[in-house]
């Protein structure tokens, strides 16, 4: 192994076998001819790759795309059915948080125990469990039994054992979720922290702008084979081209079978729902933003009943808050959308505008509707 890598993959293969319910009757063997059946499923086909000491790498693809199974492989939960995984360092994985937690001990004790798990001496976890303690903000939780705490309280201080244990390799399986946005930012800021300590770390996560943010390095894994190693932005992007490219085929699949598989967002920032509007502003501004993963999908915008013209514009705001869940589809220069009505035509009351996101042939993807009060005076 070369004393410059913390990790070396060589050749590995994994797959998983599945095997149906056996049949013990000759009823139960013509009606459920599956059963007793054996197949395997490969997950991962000659994975070889490095991770040097020092650097921070996310493994990033698709559901099932062997990622998850690729991290416990480096931890050693599971094994190859060929190759090699070879580590140098204390190592230690955030893959299961809270494994090892007895209900009905509280939250001290169970730091005690957790931590054992890692690996960890009686004297060592003295030395560390005020910090571990500060860090999960539980405060006099601590010593209450665990079984009381809800569930943000319970992966917090999961969250503080594992990442107090001092290892030289962490494996991280999308656990940077936890608590609320102010825990999850310090979470954030503990990797960092790590990471420019000198720590190896591995991540898998479906947060492409976290990966972005914190990592060195984006591995691609696509339908269990390696794709692409380098730069997290370039990978990523050519990972979001091709995700969108199966994205399509999978909705005209969809589209085939007789469905409406696309799905579709419409806001309106301005104005407000059951607003007051001057009539003496002669002019009333309206905008908000449109999403959809067809290409081809329609926005209209009315006042009453007239349409609205409308001009499209960039959101960058709503971009990054739903990249993920279009990916490769959204274009941040066309999201935003915004039209002027004229009001000296439009009558003293109550009015309404509407907005729909609508396929070419019609059919209604979203649609938003709120009403407005015009008055003489503000």
């Amino acid at each position: 192994m070369d004393s410059r890598n913390a990790i070396e993959v060589r050749n590995v293969y994994k797959k998983f076998k599945i095997e149906y319910d056996k049949s013990n009757t000759l009823k139960e063997k013509m009606i459920f001819w599956k059963k007793g059946k054996v197949e395997y499923h490969e997950v991962l086909k000659d994975i070889s790759l490095n991770i040097k000491k020092g650097e921070t790498v996310a493994l990033i693809g698709t559901n099932g795309s062997g990622k998850s199974t690729l991290l416990k492989l480096m931890t050693r939960i599971i094994f190859p059915n060929s190759g090699t995984i070879e580590k140098d360092g204390k190592l230690t994985s955030l893959l299961e948080l809270g494994a090892g937690f007895h209900p009905d001990f509280t939250g001290r004790e169970n730091i005690y125990f957790n931590a054992s798990i890692f690996g960890l001496t009686r004297k060592e976890i003295d030395n560390r469990i005020n910090e571990i303690i500060d860090f999960s903000e539980l405060g006099e939780f601590i010593d209450n039994p665990i079984r009381t705490y809800s569930s943000g309280m319970y992966m917090r201080l999961a969250f503080s054992v594992a990442i107090n244990v001092d290892a030289d390799i962490l494996l991280i399986d999308e656990i940077l979720a936890v608590g609320d946005q102010h825990f999850q930012e310090k979470c954030f800021a503990k990797l960092k922290e790590l990471r420019d300590s000198g720590k190896t770390i591995v991540i898998v996560s479906h947060s492409l702008d976290t990966v972005k943010k914190l990592c060195h390095r984006a591995i691609w894994i696509y339908k269990g084979e390696f794709r692409l190693d380098g730069d997290p932005v370039y990978v990523i992007d050519e990972y979001l081209k091709q995700v969108a490219l199966d994205h399509k085929e999978e909705k005209k699949k969809e589209i085939e079978k007789g469905g409406h598989p696309y799905k579709g967002i419409v806001f309106i920032d301005n104005p407000k729902d059951v607003a007051k509007i001057s009539k003496k502003k002669e002019k009333l501004f309206v905008a908000g933003w449109q999403l959809s993963d067809l290409e081809t999908a329609k926005l209209n915008v009315y006042f009453d009943n007239d349409l609205v013209e409308i001009q499209r514009e960039p959101r960058e705001d709503v971009y990054e808050t739903y990249q993920e869940s279009f990916p490769g589809i959204l274009n941040k220069d066309t999201i935003g959308w915004h039209g002027k009505v004229t009001l000296k035509d439009k009558t003293v009351g109550k009015h309404r505008i509407y907005v729909e996101c609508i396929e070419p042939d019609g059919y209604k993807l979203s649609e938003k509707e709120i009403e407005i009060d015009i008055v003489e005076e503000e």
